[in-house]
């Protein structure tokens, strides 16, 4: 059986693969994401181009049997993608245009077979919706450094859980791995979910 390479640094993305049974190998692609190629295209057409790319860029570099899954993901508000803030202050920034509307989260998956020479790759997204948080929230959960280093400067399973009342399709999705997606990826490559979670 293949080994399952999942090419992301994503703690959030690892333990979702691996509470649902299965075992990923991880590699991180180390793609730049901040150029001028990417950064021209729409926030959709963005996050499945960055995540065929580091699907692709992990395969270059592997002389095993694998399954590749290749993520990206950002969150598009007012017809803007907004990635990882990086600073307290674009933090800051964003979560104060955000708070009390909704925007849509983006996750660019790409599957790749090394074995059957076979590529799935599919945009999944989901609405999210925010209070109306204070200034004064907004400073205690960027000063929690959570928000830096993640798409859209907030996440579902963390600090910023108690300030999104509702969401508009897949949860799994906005924590940064639709699972649904995978399960039904493999098995258009001819997996069971049986099969994947035995895999190592």
């Amino acid at each position: 059986m293949p080994k399952i390479v999942l090419a992301s640094a994503s703690v959030s993305r690892r333990r979702l693969l691996e509470s649902a049974g299965l075992k990923p190998t991880i590699m991180v692609s180390h793609v730049d994401e901040e150029t001028d190629f990417f950064n021209a295209m729409t926030p959709a057409d963005m996050v499945i181009a960055l995540a065929i790319t580091k699907a692709h860029t992990i395969r270059e570099q592997i002389d095993f049997p694998a399954i590749i899954i290749g993520c990206d993901s950002t969150f598009e508000f007012d017809s803007q993608s907004l990635g990882k803030p990086e600073t307290p202050e674009i933090a800051i920034e964003r979560a104060s245009r955000v708070r009390g509307n909704s925007g849509l989260l983006h996750t660019g998956h790409c599957i790749i077979d090394t074995t059957k020479d076979k590529e799935i790759s599919s945009i999944v997204t989901t609405k999210v919706t925010f209070d109306n948080m204070t200034d004064a929230e907004i400073a205690d959960y960027v000063a929690t450094g959570e928000p830096l280093h993640v798409a859209g400067g907030f996440t579902l399973d963390g600090f910023s859980s108690p300030f999104i009342p509702s969401i508009e399709g897949d949860y799994t999705n906005v924590v940064g791995i639709s699972m649904p997606f995978v399960r039904k990826a493999f098995e258009q490559l001819g997996y069971s979910w049986p099969e994947v979670k035995v895999m190592q």
